[in-house]
């Protein structure tokens, strides 16, 4: 499993800009983004090099950080790839909370990152029916 920040910020023109600012002027690597919004808010949700760091500095410039676990699934770059882990999910009565993508991985297989309502058990499923899934050392690279 892999750790992920879920930072909260204003829907406003700039904010997410914020963010990103800040894990740069840090030395901070990004490896993923999702962002979900609201009228009045947006979680940004971020795979980062450095997640420990990230939170601590990105609360000290006033932003609310959560940390979390989720799977990170590797996927072939193939048809039906996604559908076929969805499936395995889904058959083993397993929903899914949101899903996003990590593509550029220097040479490595795309990670598609899943949260669901049992992470152990889903990762347990995914690997059973012969998917890799990473680990927090794999984001880095």
């Amino acid at each position: 499993m892999i750790r992920q920040l879920s930072v909260f910020v204003q829907n406003e023109i700039g904010s997410l800009a914020g963010v990103t600012t800040v894990l740069k002027d840090n030395m901070i690597n990004l490896r993923a983004i999702a962002s979900f919004d609201t009228p009045e808010f947006a979680i940004l949700r971020i795979v980062v090099d450095q997640p420990e760091k990230a939170k601590e500095i990105l609360n000290s410039h006033g932003f609310a950080v959560k940390m979390s676990e989720a799977v990170a699934v590797e996927l072939e770059d193939k048809p039906g790839e996604l559908d076929g882990m969805l499936h395995v999910i889904a058959d083993a009565k397993l929903g899914v909370n949101y899903i996003y993508s990590i593509v550029l991985r220097n040479g490595k297989a795309p990670l598609m990152i899943v949260n669901t309502e049992d992470l152990s058990r889903t990762a347990a499923v995914l690997k059973e029916n012969g998917y890799i899934v990473a680990e927090q050392e794999d984001m880095i690279s």
